[in-house]
């Protein structure tokens, strides 16, 4: 195999969503008002959770954490695509495109690896109501996303080194709007079965194994849930939690593993679904997630008119 010192693409060029010029306006139009959600929305989140004392329980912790992640997650492909939109000839370089594959990849990771942090924690609230707040410290709340984030570092870092020790030598051209490996590796002048087998079973396997044993840990606690459907208003609450979180759960590892739990062919769907990924999933999360909250949605106006519009209550 040769080095990537000897490689002799320095740039990518990136097909984007569409060639035609009205249709790339449009996009640009409902992906901007998109990205133009997910900031302020995520950024209120982070600082409504901060600055309230009421929020101060691990899952909401867990909640701003998520949030930071959506903000950075939208933030590595929607800006570039956004001026895109403009641009005739759409070039990435290969630093770049190196760059942008790898924070991808650890902050997609961090954020799996999250996810099954909150549903440990809604585990710990729903089997374990006694001894939650011993379980869930403020000690093993750090350590606990400190891993996640640990985790995603790894996994992105194992794709970046088997990116950059192929060889490029033309074409230079990605069917997409951003870089992934799916489609780089699709351009590499070598033979790569062996790196496309050890990216399906570090991005595509774990993808399914936490998948299925996420869905498997809710269906637990909406059984242990509805056993005592009696309790009331908090037993009503928790299974709306549970519903919410399994939703972004089916959400965000669905096109996951569509994307690397196969070969790296090109399927017609391939940027309908990176687009579902990268840009339609950070905006959903704080509505799912946050916005059906009572106590945060209630939290959020109080800090929008101490703050913004100058009043007390």
């Amino acid at each position: 195999m040769e080095p990537a010192n000897d490689t002799t693409v320095t740039e990518f060029v990136l097909t984007g969503l569409s060639q035609t010029r009205e249709v790339q306006l449009v996009l640009f139009v409902i992906f901007l008002s998109f990205y133009l959600f997910i900031l302020p929305v995520n950024i209120l989140i982070i600082c409504t959770i901060r600055l309230d004392p009421h929020l101060s329980s691990p899952m909401y912790f867990l909640l701003a954490n998520l949030a930071f992640l959506d903000i950075w997650y939208s933030s590595i492909t929607a800006p570039k695509m956004l001026v895109d939109f403009f641009v005739e000839r759409k070039i990435i370089s290969f630093g770049g495109c190196i760059a942008q594959l790898f924070f991808l990849h650890f902050v997609g990771a961090s954020e799996m690896f999250l996810l099954t942090v909150m549903a440990f924690d809604r585990y710990a609230a729903i089997c374990r109501p006694l001894h939650y707040a011993t379980i869930m410290n403020r000690r093993l709340c750090f350590i606990l996303v400190a891993l996640s984030w640990t985790g995603g570092f790894v996994h992105s870092i194992i794709q970046v080194a088997l990116i950059v020790r192929l060889p490029f030598c033309g074409p230079n051209e990605l069917d997409n709007y951003f870089c992934d490996i799916t489609q780089v590796v699709r351009i590499a002048c070598a033979n790569t079965f062996l790196e496309e087998m050890v990216m399906i079973f570090s991005s595509g396997l774990i993808s399914v194994v936490c998948f299925i044993a996420l869905l498997m840990s809710y269906a637990f606690l909406l059984t242990m849930l509805k056993k005592h459907s009696s309790s009331g208003e908090s037993t009503s609450r928790a299974i709306s939690t549970c519903y919410s979180h399994i939703t972004i759960v089916v959400l965000m590892f669905g096109p996951s593993i569509y994307i690397y739990a196969r070969p790296f062919d090109s399927f017609s769907l391939d940027k309908v679904v990176s687009v579902f990924h990268t840009v339609i999933f950070p905006l959903l999360n704080p509505i799912i997630y946050t916005l059906r909250n009572k106590e945060v949605k209630a939290a959020m106006r109080k800090l929008v008119n101490r703050y913004i519009f100058c009043k007390e209550k």
